[in-house]
């Protein structure tokens, strides 16, 4: 596959290099085609995927093939589809929630814990058997991961399936509000989102995890708009340990069954494949350490 054409361009201006990652590999074939394609021109440090769909097992192959270019890791997955076991408070009928519904459910204290700290453990368990080791970290999709209770939960699961392997990077989706404000973009849904999961990072990184100090890369994925800009003022303000989340990929029949964000998708693989001075701010995995974050921290 190639991107299609869309007038758009992003320069990306100079800093310390952050940690880039492409979300929803294995959403869809063609959403991982178009990650494979950005990984391949150098352009990503990373990439989560999910494992709760059908295609995963194929997928995870995939998926392992880029680990020498990029860190790799789970996109935990409790808004889309079907969780991997019984959840009979929050999909009593095998349907996991939207996320507006599970933000509601989360502000309300109506999560059952062990729920949550089961089906991560499943979905961590499902990422190690098909793609033959543990994450390198960990995010969720929508940000799910770190909402209350959920957030908890989660780092319990991580605890329990990590059994004293080193420690994997954790994502916090939030950050400090005066570089929310300076970027200048999205700022209401930034700041919105750091007031959710406020207390997430602290908890994470007291529990031994590598944890991003920034983040960016919001967007309320509008076609009519163009990308360029928002790349770029994700990459400005950037915290110490910035992490920037992305969604390239190829829109296909599948991914519109399991997500609304479709060609928005095409005009950031376009964007990121094109954007000067985008490899240079980039941080990389060094294989080479036995703990992969030891740089990213230091």
């Amino acid at each position: 596959m190639s991107p299609i054409a869309i007038r758009d361009s992003a320069r990306i201006p100079a800093g310390r290099k952050v940690l880039l990652c492409a979300d929803d590999f294995a959403i869809s074939s063609s959403v991982s085609s178009g990650i494979e394609d950005v990984v391949a021109a150098g352009r990503l440090s990373a990439t989560s995927s999910f494992v709760t769909f059908p295609e995963w097992p194929s997928e995870a192959k995939r998926l392992v093939a880029l680990r020498g270019k990029v860190a790799i890791g789970i996109h935990l997955n409790l808004t889309v589809g079907a969780p991997l076991g019984p959840m009979p408070v929050l999909a009593p009928n095998g349907e996991l929630p939207t996320i507006v519904d599970l933000v509601n459910l989360a502000l309300r204290r109506k999560i059952d814990p062990t729920e949550i700290e089961a089906e991560t453990f499943r979905q961590l368990t499902k990422y190690a058997e098909g793609a033959g080791m543990p994450p390198d970290y960990l995010d969720g999709h929508q940000h799910a991961h770190a909402l209350p209770v959920i957030g908890a939960a989660v780092l319990a699961a991580i605890k329990r399936f990590s059994q004293g392997r080193l420690p994997i990077l954790v994502r916090n989706p939030s950050d400090n509000p005066v570089r929310i404000v300076a970027r200048r973009r999205f700022v209401r849904k930034a700041l919105k989102l750091a007031w959710l999961v406020a207390g997430f990072g602290p908890a994470a990184r007291a529990a031994g995890h590598a944890v991003n100090d920034g983040f960016s890369g919001h967007s309320e994925y509008q076609t009519d708009r163009p990308y360029g800009p928002e790349i770029e003022a994700s990459f400005s303000s950037s915290g110490p340990l910035h992490l920037i989340m992305c969604h390239p990929g190829y829109a296909d029949a599948l991914l519109a069954k399991r997500d609304w964000v479709t060609t928005r998708r095409e005009q950031e693989l376009q964007v990121l494949l094109s954007a000067e001075g985008l490899p240079g701010r980039l941080w990389r995995p060094d294989r080479s350490r036995a703990d992969l974050w030891q740089d990213w921290r230091a």
